[in-house]
């Protein structure tokens, strides 16, 4: 069955951490988009959603840094950061290895992937789940894409990457979504930390609203690192999610610059059914 459900949404842990820091005249549109993004979850009846994310040095580090790896296990625990930082208790997350193994046997006909039983959630992962899927049910696949340090894959093959999930869960029975969990723009553990470049962040939304191939895959390192910061390696998850689109335009239901969460509120959410122009 083709995929039922995309989106992409940032995953600061200032969102969950530092809630009403912000003013509230940016904090409630945020957390009202967050939450239509939720019914819209909902709505798909999703039997599994595959979040693709980054992994900060959690799961890995400079002795193994994959470029893709894909989480083969039954269940997961989260967050690894206190419940103090996230105000995110620690709990299990349900996964589905024989689901996950079909995927990752299906993307592996055209993309290398890496796979671990062992995989451990860090905010990237968990502060969407809280928000969207706080009762914990919702099976779970998650892929992590390298977005800490260089060599990192080029933004063309984070398409075909999304390319290939569109294909291999396509001959699946299963109501199956796609979430991308990441950026935009953010300056995370340097002094920088709390700036937001939102011309930036608005050029690269309209090329993944658009689904603009050609320039979603023509981000260099250089380019993001100097007007998205460290942080904004994270579009890599979205240009994921806008291969596994093929396509397909996406909708946005919210941009707002949030300096008390250190990144642009930003949410978008797949219109699968609408081709891009």
């Amino acid at each position: 069955m083709p995929l039922v459900f995309a989106a992409a949404a940032n995953h600061a842990p200032g969102i969950t951490g530092r809630r009403y820091r912000a003013p509230e005249a940016e904090r409630e549109p945020f957390f009202a988009a967050y939450a239509e993004l939720k019914r819209k979850l909902d709505a798909a009846r999703l039997d599994a959603l595959v979040v693709i994310a980054a992994d900060h040095f959690t799961n890995f580090f400079m002795n193994n840094m994959p470029a893709f790896c894909i989480g083969l296990a039954d269940r997961y625990r989260g967050p690894v950061e206190s419940s103090s930082l996230l105000k995110i208790e620690p709990t299990e997350v349900p996964g589905d290895q024989r689901l996950a193994r079909a995927i990752a046997a299906g993307m592996m006909q055209e993309v290398d992937l890496s796979y671990s039983e062992e995989l451990v959630f860090d905010h990237g992962v968990m502060v969407p789940l809280h928000l969207l899927t706080p009762d914990m049910i919702l099976p779970v696949v998650p892929i992590f894409i390298n977005c800490l340090t260089g060599p990192r894959a080029p933004a063309a093959r984070c398409y075909e990457l999304g390319r290939a999930l569109r294909r291999a869960t396509a001959g699946l029975p299963e109501r199956i979504g796609v979430l991308g969990s990441g950026g935009l723009s953010h300056w995370p553990a340097v002094p920088a930390s709390g700036r937001v470049n939102a011309a930036w962040d608005e050029e690269f939304l309209d090329a993944f609203l658009k689904n603009d191939r050609e320039r979603l895959v023509a981000y260099r390192d250089d380019e993001i690192d100097a007007a998205g910061g460290p942080g904004g390696q994270e579009i890599r998850t979205w240009i994921a999610v806008a291969g596994a689109m093929e396509g397909r335009t996406s909708e946005k239901l919210i941009y707002l610059p949030i300096p008390a969460y250190a990144v642009g509120g930003c949410i978008a959410v797949g219109n699968l059914e609408k081709r891009a122009a």
